[in-house]
Formats: structure tokens, C-alpha cells, sequence
């Protein structure tokens, strides 16, 4: 029986309307953009999110902390694959029986926002720093609560199940108050100072910027290589220093036994650096060397220029670099002999523009960082302006041997926060190392000139480089000293047990759950290298830094009752009551007089402010009722936290948040961490707008559906780069296509079933519905394990697999014929109808955290009477009993026999030779005796969709068609006899048995008959 049986053939009597074909009003074609707002409607109007937190307590919580976008525009295709993961996450959790909640949040604070207002200043050609501050704040407030608004709606057109109703963000006045606590927690447990380190500076922003908020692009730059005269001499024997008077005696005096002694490093001799940021050079106050390179003294023996490097001068340089040295220079060298690292030790060198007031001495220092990849082998070292320079400088043992020898340890300040040389730059005060709208300056040509004159510029050239920039203004940063507010990572705190930061981070670490495990090295990496923490912006916008410092001891005042009332303030005021004005009598008075301190006016670091999110979200007082009595036990409890993110966010997000919980409390704030990629074009390419290839979600939602993108969502590998196009689309469209019409197909059979009057056990059932209902078990125990591991592109593939084959290409073939024209009595249909209501009861569930909203509206007709949302219930129970692998093994063999059929008759269709299987009744050889022995019992006929088949052992004659795949088993074709049914088109020898209905089958008069008395016909 086939579709066709809808229509009779022409002349005869139309039977259609006996038939129990489908019928539901699920349409074919799907409509989504226009019933996606009508369902999500219907979960507002019904309180679904409401109604799902009360019939879930009790449950062990599963809460997904939502990392915070920033409130600066519309979503973009990013957004959209983390929200809807989230939603595939909070959803499956829940239908594993959970109480799976999701509060959405927002990041307010910071550039993203601040950056957007003084854009619209500089457009009227107004300064914002006209403009008194809380006012200026306000702006960003009201910009920032705008879009949080769009982008709400946004989400939630994506499907996205959440407490929209209470979403948290961090400009509100109670986050703002409990992320002050957190600052003020750090200060209390004397983990929070004021220090003075090389950090990344915005010249543009006109502030610090974190390494989270940096991105790197193409940048060419000045390099040059320069000659840093020795000054303390090395001989053969030991080192000439002043500590070592016996090696060389008086190093002015003993020319004459220096000479003697044959020195290899001399007055003539210089060491040479590399550098890509020549501006740096007025900020040298050491070269770094390593032990474990190769060094030799080369001396100029011919130049082919009439500038630059003399015949006879000498350097000292890495053997492996010496050659590129001497290309880029355009001059010939000689090696004269090895200079080891016992005899760099101790050697300092001239500045070399030291005519200008460099007057220093320059020592080399022993440097883990150095290599001999590129460069001369030795390192410049600016401790103002560089992290690895400012270790090396710091560090007790070269301090100790600055001090020894008289070298001056300060860091100079050498760039302002305007790109400006100061007056620590002499000769160069007023030259500019980046503009303010981040060009480059004058200052790196005004150093190469002075470099010139002193007759110290060995080489120069352009590099194109990967250099940092602000990931908002786009335009290259600067590594400059300037006074911070740093968070310890290596102090011991005496409120975590005395375990330093840095430890408590690693530890917690290995205690968190990271999908894919990959992200566990990543971060690991991260924080072993992490330096202090920077936690101060020189910005408007964004928590300040609720401290005061006497202005005498410079030591941080730590008292309680003024914690408080800086807290409840902003409770009432939020952060502006810290920046009105007499706010530091208010807060310190009567105890405190504000005349000793200092009031810190610097803002957090947003990352700050979404690292400590976890404190008002899921930390006690809680104001999210959906999250109340969370149990964050330390053994990991009932209760489960996630965060997912993008995989940037395990130097962002994932970072602030570990550390921040973790000097707070001594642990992760998180249980889980699951990581996803980012999303590229069809050919892998970045998404851009200038390239035109951007996909944006609010047109895939306008023309194709919310359900698609999700879909799409869920059939990627999301841990790696995914890729999105019109094609990719059109394909999850039809991928979508083929699932919706098993769908209807089932909500149209169903149509014609009574549970209560046609239910058959499934012990009853014949063993085609038992092998579905295994089918089902199998599926079932793969469902929740993938959906129980967060790898949905496995749930997707296992229900399409199933759904496509399974069903629509097998079973549901294989039972239109008794669905449809048996009669209403008949146990087979009451089974078939009893297994396809088992079938679609699951699969509706199974694929609601994915097609949220397609599931729910095919639950409205599938249960119109029953729960009146499908994301209210929980994934199907009981199904396991169904589990029976010997009938599965037996119908494995029962399949392959009729895929050898199929083949056959496929043959014969291509030909012509039949329109229709049922016009067939082939012989099927069977040679294998276990493959005959599955077929006992079977009715072939019925599987392979024929009018007859007659299954024998004989030898197969030549000709009769085989597949390779399937040996012992050969088809011979032949046509069906007997008379065509009218009704089922089945070709039988009883048509016209009965009288009463000459056209058609025994079997079909019966069901007319019963159709009759009912009084359905």
C-alpha cells in the first residue's frame, strides 16, 4: 500500500474515505517566522518559566551562570550560538530531571559604553571632561539600559528560556554595591596594593587595558639595531669590576696590563641589541643575556656603505644571529673568539646616548626570556616598559646587585598617559610615541636621529608584525610604567590558609569539569604566567575603587564601618555616590578626617565587574528567587554551576571569575566550564562586513525561522570554529524539513488513536512494533548520555538517523498498509498505533531543548487535552524494558534480506517494467541458513512492501540480482497475480470473495464491513 491509495483509480469507487489516512492540522510547510512570536507568546501568557521553577523544587539544582554581553549594540551570530547553546544546556538539564535554571545577565560598565558616548561628544565638538561626572555617567546608564533592552528581545526571539523578568546587570545599584564589597574584601585581606608596573596603555582610551581586551593585528614597525659601548671591561681570566680588583686591579690605571692580558671585551667593543620599538631606548637601564646561547667577539672588516658601523669596531653578538647582523647592516665580520656567559657577567655598558643625559651605567643581566631566534641574541631592557624587562629589573638579586654597585634602581616614567616623552626622556620631552588618534608619533624617528649623531646606530629596517591593539578603538597600545592598582598573585593570604592566589587558582582549576578538556591546559598555562592582576582604569565609567590611602603612610585604611556605609550607599545611590561631591566626609566622618586621606577615584577593570557576578547571582542575599538556596558545597554537592563561553574567555570571563571567587573564597565559582568556538563564513573565512559575508541572525530568524539556527546550533562541532552561509542554511533547512514531516506524518496517524480503547501491551505487540519500541530503548540510553555530556551534534544525529531511516524509510513504509486499511478492530493497527504513540512521545521530547519551538507545537496537537507545554516535562521513563537485542539481531538479518529485495525492484521501477512494488511478488534465494532462519515467521511480503514473495533455498539461477554487502541471498523477479485491490492496490486472488464489494480484498470487504457497522461508511 502506498500514498497513492488516496485516490482510486479512475471509474471506480473513491475508498479514500475509508482509508484512515493522516490528518492534523501541523502544516507541511512550517511558517516559522510567523508562529515562532505566537508560541513564544503562549509560554508568556501560560508563565511556563514560572510554572517550570515551582514544579521543580526539590530537584538538585543545575544553573547555568550566564556570562555577560555588553549592552552596545545588536546580537551578531556569535551571540546567538552562545545563547542558544545555553538554552540547549538549560533545557536538556531540565528534561533530565533538574531544576535547571538560567538568569540572563549584562555587562553595563566600562569602554564598550564609555567609548560609544565620547564618540557622540567629539561629534558636537564637546569634551567630556566638561561635563560633571555623575552626569556623564547617566549617559552611559541610559545607553547601556537601551540596549540591554534590544538585546533582550533579541534572545529571546532566539527561543531562549530565562528569568527575563529579573535579569542581573552590573550597572545595577545592588551589583554595584556587592561588587564594591568584593574590591573592599581584597583590600581587607591585604591583597589589593598600589604599585608601579609596565602595563598596556591606551593613548587613545587614556587608560590601562587588561590582556583580555586586547586582539592583535598587522602593524609595521621601526627596527634598529644598536651598539651599547662596553664600559666596564672583560679579560681572559675574570671579570673587570670593581668587585674584582684582582682580576684587573684599577680599571683606569691598568691600560698597559689590560693590554697584556689580551681582553676579548674592551673599551672598543660593543654588545648589540635589536629592538621594535626604538622609543623604548630612553627608557634602557639593562641588557639581558642567556646562559644558554652561544656568543663570539666579531670584529667589521669591510662596509658597504659610507655610514655607519667603522672597520676594526667590534661586537659581541650570537653566533647563530651574527650573519643576519651583518646583512642587515651591509658590512663583513670576522670572528675573533667565544665570549662565554661567565665572561658577560659583570660587564656594563655606556648608554649610547649617553651625551644626552644617559649618563648611567648599563649592566648585562642573566635573562631566562633570551634567545638566539631573532634579534642579536642580547635583549634591551626598558623596565618601564615591558613585563618580562620589569621582572628581570626587580628581581632581589639584581636589585641586590644594582644596589652593590652603585646603579641607580628607580623606573623611569618616560611616556605619559597622552603618548608624551616627560622630562625622565632627556632631549626628547614633548615628542610624541602615539597620537591621540593612534598614529604613530614622532618620537621613534627623533631616537633613531639622536642614535645617528652619537654614532651607536649599527642597522635599522621595518618589520610587519602581529602587535597589540585595543580591541575597541582598534588602534595599537603602548607598554608604559605607570601607578596601578594590582591585585597579588603570589602573596600569601592569611585568610585562604596562607595559600597564595596563584595556588588556590591552580588548585581550583583541577577541581572544575572543562568540555572539551582541552580548556584545562589553556587556563592552567594562563595563570601560571598570570602577573599581579591590574584592576584599575582611568575611566568614568564603571565600580570605582572604594578605597581611601593615607595621604602620610601611604597604607589603605581598613575599616568595617566605613566599608558599610560605602556599600549601602550604593545599595541606594549605586557607584555615583561615590563621585558626589563631599563623599569622602560622608564616608569617612566622624571617625576619619578627610583631609589625611586620599580618595581613590579610579574605576574597575570590567572584567572585575563580570568576574564578580557570581557574588550577587549565585551568592548569598540572592535576588534572583529561580537560583535561592544554590549549594555550593565544596565537595561539589547536588547542586551543579556552569559557565559557557566563548574560548577567548579562558584569558577573560572564565579568568576574572576564577580568581576573583578564588581570593574571595577559595574556590572556583564554577563546577563545569564548556568552551565554543567562533563561527566563520562557508569557506572558513572570518566574518566582516567590508567582505560582505557576515550572516546575522535576525535575517536567518526573519526568512527561515529561530528553529533553524538552533538546529544548526546543535548539528556542529561548537568546540571548534564552526561555519555559517546561505548554503550551510538551505541545508539545516532541509535537514529541518525531513524531521517536520515524520512529525506530521505521526501527529496524522495518531489522529485515529484512542489510548484508551486501542492501546496494545507491548508484550502483545507483533515483532516489528517490539523491534521499534528497542529501537527506542537504544536510543534512549544515547540520548541522555549525549545530552548529559553536552554533545547535541550526537543527539541530532542520532534522532535524524533513526527518523529518516528507521521510520520514514522503514517502519512507517512498511506500516501504511495496516495503519491505513485494516480494519478499525485490528490488533495489528492497534499495536502499529499503539508503537507510533510511544514513538512520537519521546522524539518530541528528545528534541525539545533543540526545536523549541517546533516540539511545543506539535506537542499542542499531539496532547490537546494533556500538559499543555511540552518544556513543563521531563525526557520519557521506562523505556529500557523495551531493550531486546535478540530481536534486534534477527531483524538486522530481516533487513539486509530486504534491502536485496529493494535493490531488485528498483531495477524493475528504472526500467518501467512496474510503477509500483506491490505490482511484485519476487522469489528471494536464500542460501545462508542463519539468514533462513531469521525469515521464519516473518511476512516478507509485508516487509518489502510486495504483493507477494516466496523465500526458498534453491539455487539462485544466473541473472538473479545480488548485492555484495549481503552474501547468500539473490532475487528473482516476478509480477504479482490475482486481481489489483481497489481499496489497498494490493494484487490478491480474493478480490471480489465478497460480494458486497466485488473490487476489492478479503481483507479490505472485512474492514468496509466493520466501517459500516460503526456506521463510518
Amino acid at each position: 500500500m502506498t500514498d497513492a491509495a488516496k485516490n482510486a483509480p479512475d471509474g471506480a469507487v473513491d475508498y479514500s474515505k475509508t482509508l484512515h489516512l493522516p490528518d492534523t492540522a501541523f502544516p507541511m510547510r512550517a511558517g516559522l517566522p510567523d508562529k515562532e512570536p505566537q508560541i513564544w507568546r503562549r509560554w508568556q501568557e501560560r508563565d511556563v518559566y514560572n510554572r517550570l521553577r515551582a514544579a521543580s523544587r526539590g530537584r538538585p539544582k543545575f544553573v547555568l551562570h550566564d556570562g555577560p554581553p555588553y549592552a552596545n549594540g545588536n546580537i551578531h551570530i556569535g551571540h546567538a550560538l552562545n545563547k542558544i547553546l545555553k538554552d540547549l544546556v538549560t533545557r536538556s538539564q531540565q528534561m533530565l530531571g533538574h531544576d535547571s535554571n538560567y538568569v540572563p545577565g549584562w555587562d553595563c560598565h566600562g569602554l564598550p559604553i564609555e567609548w560609544k558616548i565620547e564618540e557622540q561628544y567629539r561629534a558636537k565638538g564637546l569634551n567630556k571632561d566638561d561635563v560633571p561626572i555623575n552626569e556623564f555617567r547617566k549617559e552611559c546608564r541610559d545607553f547601556a539600559a537601551h540596549w540591554l533592552d534590544v538585546q533582550r528581545e533579541e534572545f529571546k526571539r532566539l527561543g531562549v528560556m530565562g528569568d527575563w523578568d529579573h535579569p542581573y546587570s552590573t550597572m545595577a545599584f545592588p551589583a554595584e554595591a556587592q561588587i564594591a564589597r568584593e574590591i573592599m574584601t581584597f583590600a581587607m585581606t591585604d591583597q589589593l596594593y598600589r604599585g608601579s608596573k609596565p602595563v598596556m596603555w591606551s593613548v587613545v582610551e587614556k587608560t590601562s587595558l587588561a590582556e583580555a581586551e586586547i586582539e592583535y593585528q598587522d602593524y609595521q614597525s621601526d627596527m634598529v639595531w644598536v651598539a651599547f659601548p662596553v664600559k666596564r671591561r672583560l679579560a681572559t681570566g675574570g671579570m673587570a669590576t670593581s668587585e674584582n680588583p684582582s682580576v684587573l686591579g684599577d680599571l683606569m690605571n691598568e691600560a698597559a696590563r689590560l693590554a697584556a692580558s689580551k681582553p676579548l671585551i674592551d673599551s672598543e667593543a660593543s654588545i648589540i641589541i635589536w629592538t621594535t620599538t626604538p622609543w623604548t631606548l630612553p627608557g634602557n637601564r639593562a641588557i639581558s643575556y642567556s646562559r644558554k646561547v652561544s656568543y663570539g667577539l666579531y670584529a667589521v672588516t669591510a662596509n658597504e656603505r659610507d655610514f655607519g658601523p667603522k672597520v676594526g669596531a667590534r661586537y659581541v653578538i650570537a653566533d647563530k644571529l651574527a650573519e643576519a647582523v651583518a646583512g642587515q647592516a651591509k658590512i663583513t665580520l670576522n670572528r675573533l673568539a667565544d665570549v662565554t656567559a661567565d665572561m658577560l657577567a659583570g660587564v656594563t655598558c655606556a648608554h649610547p646616548l649617553a651625551s644626552l643625559g644617559y649618563g648611567f651605567d648599563v649592566p648585562l643581566l642573566d635573562g631566562d626570556h633570551v634567545t638566539d631566534d631573532a634579534g642579536t641574541g642580547f635583549v634591551h631592557t626598558a623596565p618601564g616598559h615591558g613585563r618580562e624587562d620589569f621582572d628581570i629589573w626587580t628581581a632581589a638579586a639584581t636589585q641586590q646587585m644594582l644596589r652593590a654597585r652603585g646603579i641607580p634602581t628607580d623606573i623611569p616614567y618616560t611616556v605619559d598617559g597622552d603618548g608624551f616623552y616627560t622630562t625622565d626622556a632627556p632631549g626628547f620631552a614633548g615628542k610624541r610615541v602615539i597620537t591621540d588618534k593612534g598614529d604613530k608619533g614622532d618620537a621613534n624617528e627623533a631616537v633613531i636621529k639622536a642614535l645617528i649623531e652619537a654614532g651607536h646606530l649599527v642597522a635599522r629596517g621595518r618589520l610587519k608584525h602581529q602587535y597589540p591593539h585595543s580591541w575597541r578603538s582598534k588602534k595599537p597600545v603602548i607598554f608604559r610604567n605607570t601607578p596601578q592598582w594590582f591585585i597579588h598573585m603570589d602573596q600569601p593570604v592569611a585568610s585562604q590558609g596562607g595559600k597564595t592566589l596563584r595556588e588556590l587558582s591552580l588548585a581550583a582549576i583541577r577541581a572544575t569539569q572543562w568540555v572539551p578538556p582541552a580548556g584545562e591546559n589553556r587556563i592552567t598555562g594562563m595563570i601560571e604566567a598570570k602577573p599581579d592582576w591590574v584592576v584599575s582604569r582611568q575611566r568614568a565609567w564603571g565600580v570605582p575603587i572604594t578605597v581611601f590611602v593615607n595621604r602620610r603612610t601611604g597604607v589603605l585604611l581598613n575599616d568595617e564601618a566605613v566599608n558599610r556605609r560605602i556599600a549601602d550607599a550604593f545599595e541606594a545611590e549605586g557607584g555615583d555616590a561615590w563621585f558626589t561631591p563631599g563623599a569622602a566626609a560622608r564616608f569617612l566622618a566622624p571617625k576619619h578626617d578627610p583631609a589625611d586621606y586620599e580618595k581613590v577615584d579610579d574605576v574597575l577593570d570590567v572584567w572585575f565587574d563580570s568576574g564578580s557576578t557570581h557574588s550577587y547571582v549565585l551568592g548569598a542575599p540572592n535576588t534572583f528567587p529561580g537560583l535561592a538556596g544554590i549549594d555550593r558545597k565544596a565537595d561539589g554537592g547536588p547542586d551543579t554551576v556552569m559557565y559557557l563561553e566563548g574560548s577567548d574567555q579562558h584569558r577573560g570571563w572564565f579568568h576574572s571569575s576564577l580568581i576573583e571567587s578564588c581570593g574571595t573564597r577559595g574556590r572556583a565559582p564554577y563546577d563545569v566550564v564548556l568552551t565554543h568556538g567562533f563561527t566563520m563564513d562557508g569557506n572558513g573565512q572570518k566574518m566582516s562586513k567590508s567582505l560582505g559575508n557576515v550572516v546575522a541572525p535576525q535575517d536567518v530568524i526573519r526568512t527561515s525561522g529561530a528553529d533553524i539556527l538552533r538546529l544548526w546550533v546543535a548539528s556542529v562541532d561548537y568546540s571548534d570554529d564552526q561555519r555559517l552561509s546561505p548554503d550551510i542554511i538551505k541545508n539545516v533547512s532541509e535537514a529541518y524539513r525531513k524531521l517536520r514531516n515524520s512529525i506530521r506524518w505521526m501527529l496524522g496517524t495518531l489522529k485515529h488513536f484512542g489510548p484508551d480503547d486501542d492501546a496494545v501491551a507491548a508484550k502483545d505487540m507483533p515483532e516489528l512494533e517490539r523491534l521499534m519500541l528497542h529501537r527506542l530503548a537504544e536510543l534512549d540510553e544515547t540520548v541522555r548520555f549525549a545530552y548529559a555530556a553536552y554533545d547535541y551534534k550526537r543527539v541530532v544525529a542520532a534522532l535524524s538517523a533513526f527518523m529518516n531511516t528507521d521510520l520514514s524509510a522503514f517502519y512507517f513504509d512498511v506500516r501504511k498498509d495496516a495503519l491505513y486499511c485494516e480494519p478499525p478492530s485490528s490488533a495489528k493497527r492497534r499495536a502499529a498505533l499503539t508503537a507510533v504513540d510511544i514513538i512520537c512521545d519521546a522524539l518530541l521530547k528528545w528534541l525539545a531543548p533543540i526545536l523549541a519551538y517546533t516540539a511545543d507545537e506539535a506537542w499542542a496537537e499531539y496532547r490537546p487535552d494533556g500538559t499543555d507545554c511540552i518544556h513543563l516535562l521531563t525526557f520519557p521513563e521506562g523505556l529500557a524494558a523495551h531493550r531486546d537485542d535478540a530481536l534486534a539481531a534477527k531483524w538486522e538479518k530481516v533487513r539486509e534480506v530486504r534491502s536485496v529485495v529493494t535493490g531488485a525492484l528498483e531495477l524493475q521501477r528504472a526500467a518501467k517494467v512496474i510503477g509500483s512494488s506491490l505490482e511484485a511478488a519476487p522469489v528471494v534465494h536464500v542460501h545462508d541458513a542463519a539468514l533462513r532462519a531469521a525469515l521464519a515467521g516473518v511476512d516478507m511480503a509485508e516487509v518489502t512492501i510486495t504483493s507477494a514473495l516466496t523465500v526458498t533455498d534453491a539455487p539462485a539461477p544466473a541473472g538473479a540480482f545480488t548485492l555484495d554487502a549481503v552474501k547468500g541471498v539473490a532475487v528473482v523477479f516476478a509480477r504479482a497475480s490475482g486481481r489489483k485491490c481497489a481499496r489497498s492496490w494490493r494484487y490478491t486472488d480474493d478480490v471480489g470473495a465478497d460480494a458486497a464489494f466485488p473490487d476489492v480484498s478479503a481483507r479490505d470487504a472485512a474492514a468496509l464491513r466493520e466501517l459500516k457497522a460503526m456506521g463510518r461508511l
